[in-house]
């Protein structure tokens, strides 16, 4: 497992900006966001996550390993619906689920093309996809594409890890938490990892 390449120097950077996320990130010194490199893993997992703590979509997950074998759009594709029900997936999931799969199958999204493209061009080609909007996009850059300044403002965990280290009463606006991440560009993608990570005992993985 590698590091991404500029996580040094984002974590040097941030803790110099801002003293509070800083002490969180010097409570987790060997810790580090690492990449799947299947984009179908990633966007699975992420429809796994969407709306459910990450203890319970880890949980979920896991079944959904276990019974399918190997996570592949061919293998998705053709895992009967009952099957996909039984891992405790919502009847939407499993929909959409199969609409990812069909989306590879298809062709109708090229990850190969996306290392020339902006983050905004990844998250207009994923969010065409039924059950993909900008959060389930928005992971897939940081989790999959390590892409270093996405700031999820939507995530209640990212939300919750703000409150937490600023003493903030929660939730608050989105506004304001999107003035507040100005400070932590052109690295936000670690920052936003780092109040995951003090959230929880394990760290968040897609």
């Amino acid at each position: 497992m590698k590091k991404p390449v500029f996580w040094e120097k984002a974590k040097k950077d941030l803790i110099k900006k801002d003293k509070k996320l800083g002490s969180i990130i010097k409570n987790y010194p060997k810790d580090f966001l690492f990449s799947k490199s299947d984009p179908f893993y990633t966007l699975a997992r992420s429809i796994v996550g969407q709306q459910i703590s990450v203890q319970a979509a880890q949980a979920v997950w896991n079944k959904f390993e276990n019974k399918i074998k190997k996570v592949t759009p061919k293998n998705t594709a053709n895992m009967h619906f009952m099957s996909m029900k039984s891992c405790g997936l919502s009847r939407q999931k499993v929909s959409y689920l199969k609409s990812l799969s069909d989306a590879f199958l298809n062709k109708r999204i090229s990850p190969k093309n996306w290392g020339k493209f902006s983050d905004e061009e990844i998250i207009n080609e994923l969010v065409q996809i039924r059950g993909i909007g900008r959060w389930t996009a928005e992971m897939f850059l940081i989790f999959n594409l390590c892409r270093p300044d996405i700031f999820p403002a939507d995530d209640l965990g990212v939300i919750k890890g703000i409150c937490n280290c600023y003493n903030l009463k929660y939730p608050i606006k989105k506004d304001y938490v999107i003035t507040m991440s100005e400070k932590w560009k052109p690295y936000r993608s670690v920052a936003t990892w780092y109040f995951w990570r003090s959230l929880d005992p394990i760290p968040v993985e897609y």
